[in-house]
C-alpha cells in the first residue's frame, strides 16, 4: 500500500465504512457518516496505481480480471458503497478524469451511421441465447413499468407496452407506425397484434433483425409488420406514429438536432411520437468510461435539459413528459436474479470473465438508478399543437381498456373497461 492510495480512500469515503486489504497485505478501514458497509481485497499493486488516476475504468476492469474481489460481502454491497461515495467530491483523480471525459464527449459520442452500426453490434449482436436467460419472454431490453410495484417481470413489461401504446393514441386501425430501434420486435408485434397498427421496425443489429422477422412470420403478422436493417437517418417516408424505446441513448449529443429534425420530417402533420429513454437527473454529464468501453460504446444517458433544447430547435411540440424514477432499478433487479440463476449456462456460453463483466454491468446499472440520479423519461411529441386532446384522460382510458382480466379493478378504479381491440390480420 502506498501513502497516496491511502489518502485517496480517506478523502473518498464520506459515507459508510469500507475495509480494504491491499496487495501487500496491509489492512485499512475508512469510515464516514452512517451509510453502506462493505469490504474488498486488492490482489495486485498495479490496481492501486490505476485506482488513483482513473477509478471509473480501473475498478471495473480489475473486477473482471479478478484483481479486486469483494471480501465477505456481495458485489452489490461493494458497488453500493463506492457509487454512493462517488456522488461526493473526495476523489481528485476521478474529478480530473470526469472533466476530461466531459470535454471530449462530443467525439466519444460521434456516431455516424457506420460507427453506430459497430456500436450496436458490440452489445446487441451477442449470442441471442444470452438474452433469453435473463430477459422476459418478449425480450424487452428496456425499463419495465410497475403500476403496483409487485409485478413479475413479464407483467411489468406488458404493462410498459400498454403504457406506451396509450400515449401513442392508437385511436383507429391501420395507423402506420415507425419503431426506431425495434430490438427483437416485441413492441412492433404488440402494436400490430393488439392495436391494429401497421408497423415498420428498424434496427442496426443483424441478430435482432433475424429474430424479429422470424417472430413476425411465426405469429402470422408478416403482412402487418416488417423489419428492416436501417439507420434512422435513412428513413424518408411519412408515418402516423413513431415510437422509440431505449434507442435514444445511442444517438449521441452531437446528433440530437438531426434526430429530431428527421422525426419532424417523417411524422405526419397530425402524428404522435413517444420517446422512451434513460436520462439523468443532475444535468449534462458524460458516460462512465467502463460502460463506454465494454458495454455501450458511443452511448450516453441524456439530461432532460439537453433533450428539450434539441426539440425546441426542431419546431416540434412536447405534449407530455413523464419521469419514471425507480422502475428501471426494479427491472434490473429482476434481470440480475435471472442472470444469477443461469450463471453456469452463461459461463459455458462465454467464460468466467464475461460473467464478471455482465454482473458488474447489471449491478452498476441498477445502482445508477438507486443512488446516482438516473431515471427514465417518456416524451410525447407532435408536429401540430392540436394533434392530441387537451387533457391526458384519453391516455388513462386507453390503458384501462387494454388491461387484461384480473387487473381491471386496479386499472379502472372499479369501472368496467372496454375490452382490448384485436387487430385483423387481413389487410
Amino acid at each position: 500500500m502506498t501513502p497516496v492510495i491511502d489518502r485517496v480512500f480517506r478523502s473518498f469515503i464520506s459515507r459508510g465504512r469500507l475495509d480494504v486489504v491491499f496487495a501487500d497485505g496491509t489492512r485499512r478501514t475508512y469510515v464516514g457518516a452512517p451509510g453502506p458497509v462493505a469490504a474488498m481485497r486488492i490482489l495486485h499493486p498495479s490496481v492501486e496505481r490505476r485506482l488513483i488516476f482513473n477509478p471509473g475504468l480501473a475498478f471495473g476492469e480489475a473486477y473482471m480480471d479478478g484483481a479486486v474481489v469483494p471480501d465477505g460481502c456481495t458485489l452489490y454491497d461493494l458497488l453500493d458503497l463506492l457509487m454512493t461515495n462517488s456522488m461526493g467530491t473526495g476523489h481528485v483523480g476521478e474529478m480530473v478524469a470526469a472533466v476530461v471525459r466531459y470535454g471530449k464527449r462530443t467525439w466519444t459520442q460521434f456516431n455516424p451511421a457506420s460507427r453506430s452500426r459497430r456500436n450496436v453490434a458490440h452489445h446487441y449482436d451477442l449470442n441471442g441465447a444470452l438474452y433469453d436467460l435473463f430477459l422476459d419472454r418478449d425480450r424487452q431490453y428496456s425499463c419495465a413499468y410497475f403500476p403496483r410495484g409487485d409485478e413479475t417481470l413479464e407483467e411489468a413489461q406488458e404493462a410498459k407496452k400498454r403504457h406506451i401504446a396509450a400515449k401513442l393514441r392508437l385511436d383507429r386501425p391501420d395507423l402506420e407506425v415507425l419503431d426506431i430501434g425495434c430490438g427483437w420486435g416485441g413492441m412492433a408485434l404488440t402494436l400490430a397484434r393488439d392495436y391494429g397498427a401497421r408497423v415498420t421496425g428498424i434496427t442496426l443489429s443483424e441478430e435482432q433483425l433475424g429474430v424479429a422477422r422470424r417472430r413476425a412470420a411465426e405469429e402470422g403478422l408478416a403482412d402487418r409488420v416488417r423489419f428492416e436493417l436501417l439507420d434512422y437517418r435513412a428513413v424518408t417516408r411519412r408515418y402516423d406514429r413513431i415510437v422509440s424505446v431505449g434507442m435514444f441513448e445511442h444517438v449521441g449529443i452531437g446528433h440530437y438536432r438531426q434526430f429530431f429534425g428527421i422525426v419532424r420530417d417523417v411524422l405526419a402533420e397530425d402524428g404522435v411520437m413517444l420517446l422512451h429513454s434513460i436520462g439523468r437527473n443532475d444535468g449534462p454529464g458524460s458516460t462512465n468510461p467502463w460502460i463506454d468501453r465494454y458495454i455501450f460504446p458511443g452511448g450516453y444517458s441524456p439530461s432532460l435539459s439537453e433533450t428539450f433544447a434539441a426539440i425546441e430547435k426542431s419546431g416540434l411540440w412536447v405534449t407530455d413528459c413523464e419521469v419514471l424514477r425507480l422502475h428501471y432499478a426494479k427491472t434490473i433487479a429482476l434481470w440480475r436474479e435471472r442472470f444469477a440463476a443461469n450463471r453456469a449456462r452463461v459461463a459455458a456460453m462465454y467464460d468466467e470473465r464475461f460473467c464478471r463483466m455482465f454482473e458488474f454491468y447489471l449491478v452498476g446499472a441498477e445502482l445508477s438508478f438507486r443512488v446516482q440520479g438516473h431515471m427514465n423519461f417518456q416524451l410525447q411529441i407532435t408536429r401540430s399543437i392540436d394533434a392530441v386532446p387537451l387533457t391526458r384522460d384519453y391516455m388513462f382510458e386507453a390503458e384501462r381498456a387494454a388491461s387484461p382480466p384480473g387487473e381491471e379493478a386496479l386499472a379502472t378504479g372499479g369501472k368496467a373497461p372496454a375490452r382490448r381491440r384485436k387487430a385483423a390480420k387481413a389487410g
